[in-house]
C-alpha cells in the first residue's frame, strides 16, 4: 500500500479532477467512501436535495473550507492536505467500508484527524478506482489552529505497513526517507502529452548522475552536464561563489513559457552541489591507471580500461564485507558512479539493461548509514576511465572485456544486496537485487560470441589433454562451491582457459587455486563463468579468444604454494583503498 502526499490551495480545483473523468477516462463511478462526520454531500452519489452533481461539489467544497474562511490571515496559503493511498499490484480489492477504514486510519496516525478528538480537520475520501483513494484535507482545525503535522510522510508509510499486515495485503519495503523524489502525476502526464518514454525529473536525474560520475572537479561536471544537452543555471551567494544549481530539459517549459528548472537537490538527496563537492574532493578520480599493464598489452583504451574496473570491482566486494559501515556506505556511491560510467558507454547490445540497472542500484547508494569520507579514488579513477576511454564496439576483446567486467558487476551488486539485507535496508536490498538481475541479463547478451569461441576451443582439445584438466576441477573445486553455483556439467569453456593459461607459461592448478581463493562463489548463477573471467583477467589471457595471449611475467609461471597464497591474499588487502595494483605482482618476500 503506497501513500503519496502533497499540498495545494485550491479545494474546489481539487475535488473537480477527483469527481471528472481524469485525464484519461480512468475515472469511474467517483464517490465518498469517508469523511471526517460521515455526513459529507456527495457529488457522486446524492440526488436527494439536488440532482446537480456541481451544485453538490460546491457544497461539499464550501463545508470543507469553512475553516479556512473563519481563520482568514491565519490561515496557510496550502491549506489543502492531499493523499492518495494506492493498494500494490495482485493485492486483493477492498470494499467500501475497507477503505473508509484505511481513511480514518491515515488521517489519525498523521494527525489530519485524532480518533476521538472533535477539533480535527475536516476531510473526505474520494474513490474513483478499484485500487485507490484520494483523501482531501484542509489544514484548519475547529479551534482555529492549524494541526500539526510533522513527518506526516513516514507516519503515513508506517501506518501503511501496519494496515497491510492486518488486512492480509501485500507487504511492502518500508521507506527511509532517502528515497528520490517520485514525478507527480502532473509531471507523468506531461511526458505522455508530449511523447516522452519518462518525465523530465528522471531524464535530468540520471543525466546529472551520468555528468558526476568519474568528474575530478566541479568545472567538468558542469562542462559533462551541458555537453549532455542539459541546461544549467548556478545560484550564486553576493561574494560569487555558487551555492548550488538548477537543471532544465532544453524545450521543457511550463504553461507560461518559462522553462521548467529543478534543483539538484530535488532531483536526489545526493545530487546537490554540497554533496556532490564532498564526493569530488573526498575522493577525487586520479588520472587513470591500469591494473593490467598498460605498457604491456596493445588493447583498446576500452578494453583495459573494463579490464582495470574488474580488478577494482572485485576488490569492492571484499570492502563489503567487513564491518565497517561508513566505508562500505562510500563504496557503495563509487560502485554507483561505475555503474553510470559503464551504463553510458556500453554498446547497443547491451545499454538498455545497464542503463536500467544503474537506474536501479542508484537507490542502493543511499541510506541512512553515513558515507565516511573513505578513499573511493579506485573506483572513481575506474568510473573516469572509462568514460575517458569511449564506448566498447561490443565485439572482439571489447566485447569479451565488457562480459568480463559485467560477471564481477553483478556479484558486486549481491553484495550490495547481502551489506543492505542485514542492517534492515528493504529498499536498498530490493535495488541491488534488480541491478543484479539487470547485469546478468546484459552479461548473458555481452558473452555469447566469446564463450561459444571456448566452448568450441575446449572441445577440441585432445582427449588427453582434456582429461588432465577435467580432473584438475575434479581435485581443486569444492564440493559445496559446485552445488552452490549450480557447476554445470559441461565445462568446455574452463578447459579452454586452463589450456590456453598453461601454454601461456602458467601453472593451471595454481591459477586455478588462486582464482578460487579470490572470492566466495556462492552466489555465483554459473561458476563455470565466473572462473573462466577470473583466469582470464589473472593470466592476462585476451577475454575474447584468438586475439593474444600475452605471457606472464617470470615470477607468475612458477607453482603458486598455499602459504605464498595466503601471503599475497594478506598483501591484497593492506593495500590501501585508492592505489592501483597489478594482479600478477609478487608480495614483498616471495
Amino acid at each position: 500500500m503506497v501513500p503519496d502526499i502533497g499540498r495545494g490551495s485550491r479545494t474546489h480545483g481539487l475535488l473537480v479532477y477527483l469527481y471528472g473523468p481524469g485525464r484519461r477516462e480512468e475515472h469511474t463511478d467517483a464517490h465518498l467512501v469517508g469523511s471526517w462526520d460521515g455526513f459529507a454531500p456527495d457529488p457522486g452519489r446524492d440526488t436527494g436535495l439536488d440532482p446537480d452533481p456541481k451544485v453538490t461539489l460546491a457544497r461539499l467544497t464550501a463545508a470543507l473550507d469553512l475553516r479556512v474562511k473563519q481563520a482568514g490571515d491565519r490561515a496557510p496559503a496550502k491549506h489543502v492536505w492531499h493523499c492518495s493511498v494506492r493498494t500494490a499490484p495482485g493485492d486483493r480489492r477492498l470494499d467500501d467500508e475497507e477503505w473508509n477504514a484505511v481513511a480514518q486510519r491515515i488521517v489519525h496516525a498523521t494527525g489530519i484527524a485524532p480518533a476521538g478528538d472533535p477539533d480535527g480537520c475536516r476531510w473526505v475520501a474520494v474513490r474513483h478506482a478499484e485500487d485507490h483513494i484520494h483523501i482531501v484535507a484542509t489544514l484548519i482545525r475547529g479551534d482555529l489552529r492549524n494541526p500539526r503535522l510533522n513527518y506526516d510522510f513516514n507516519k503515513a508509510q508506517a501506518e501503511c505497513r501496519r494496515i497491510e499486515q492486518e488486512m492480509g495485503l501485500r507487504r511492502l519495503n518500508a521507506g527511509d526517507g532517502t528515497a528520490a523524489k517520485n514525478p507527480s502525476s502532473a509531471e507523468k502526464f506531461k511526458a505522455e502529452r508530449t511523447g516522452r518514454p519518462e518525465t523530465s525529473r528522471e531524464t535530468l536525474r540520471e543525466a546529472v548522475r551520468r555528468a558526476v560520475a568519474g568528474a575530478d572537479s566541479e568545472e567538468e561536471f558542469f562542462t559533462r552536464l551541458r555537453g549532455a544537452g542539459v541546461r544549467v543555471r548556478l545560484r550564486h551567494a553576493p561574494s560569487g561563489d555558487a551555492l548550488g544549481y538548477n537543471v532544465a530539459l532544453p524545450g521543457d517549459r511550463n504553461r507560461d513559457g518559462v522553462p521548467v528548472w529543478y534543483p539538484g537537490s530535488k532531483l536526489a538527496p545526493d545530487l546537490s552541489l554540497p554533496k556532490i563537492r564532498l564526493r569530488l574532493t573526498g575522493g577525487a578520480a586520479e588520472p587513470s591507471a591500469s591494473a593490467v599493464g598498460a605498457d604491456r598489452t596493445n588493447w583498446s583504451p576500452p578494453a583495459r580500461q573494463r579490464r582495470n574496473a574488474v580488478f577494482i570491482a572485485e576488490r569492492s566486494v571484499t570492502l563489503l564485507e567487513r564491518d565497517e559501515d561508513g566505508e562500505a556506505a562510500a563504496q557503495l556511491v563509487g560502485v554507483g558512479e561505475l555503474l553510470d560510467a559503464v551504463a553510458q558507454t556500453s554498446p547497443a547490445t547491451t545499454r538498455a539493461e545497464l542503463a536500467a540497472a544503474a537506474r536501479a542500484f542508484e537507490r542502493a547508494t543511499r541510506s541512512h548509514v553515513r558515507a565516511e569520507r573513505a578513499d573511493t579514488r579506485a573506483l572513481r579513477s575506474a568510473a573516469r576511465g572509462i568514460v575517458q576511454a569511449g564506448g566498447a564496439l561490443g565485439r572482439g576483446e571489447d566485447g569479451g572485456t565488457t562480459a568480463m567486467l559485467l560477471s564481477t558487476l553483478v556479484l558486486v551488486t549481491l553484495a550490495a544486496a547481502r551489506w543492505h539485507s542485514a542492517r534492515g535496508h528493504a529498499q536498498q536490498a530490493h535495488a541491488s537485487r534488480q541491478a543484479a538481475a539487470h547485469l546478468r541479463t546484459a552479461y548473458r547478451q555481452a558473452a555469447v560470441p566469446p564463450m561459444r569461441v571456448l566452448h568450441d576451443q575446449g572441445r577440441a582439445l585432445p582427449e588427453a589433454q582434456r582429461r588432465t584438466h577435467e580432473a584438475t576441477l575434479r581435485a581443486v573445486l569444492p564440493e559445496k562451491v559446485v552445488r552452490a553455483g549450480g557447476m554445470k556439467a559441461r565445462t568446455d569453456a574452463l578447459v579452454a582457459t586452463l589450456a590456453q593459461a598453461e601454454r601461456a607459461g602458467h601453472d593451471a592448478e595454481a591459477l586455478l587455486r588462486q582464482a578460487i581463493d579470490m572470492r566466495e562463489l556462492d552466489s555465483a548463477e554459473d561458476v563455470n563463468d565466473v572462473l573462466v573471467w577470473r583466469l582470464r583477467r589473472i593470466a592476462q589471457l585476451p577475454a575474447h579468444p584468438g586475439e593474444g595471449a600475452r605471457r606472464p611475467q617470470a615470477a607468475t609461471r612458477q607453482a603458486t604454494t598455499p602459504s605464498s597464497r595466503t601471503s599475497e591474499r594478506n598483501a591484497t588487502a593492506a593495500v590501501p583503498l585508492g592505489t592501483v595494483q597489478d594482479p600478477n605482482r609478487r608480495s614483498p618476500g616471495r
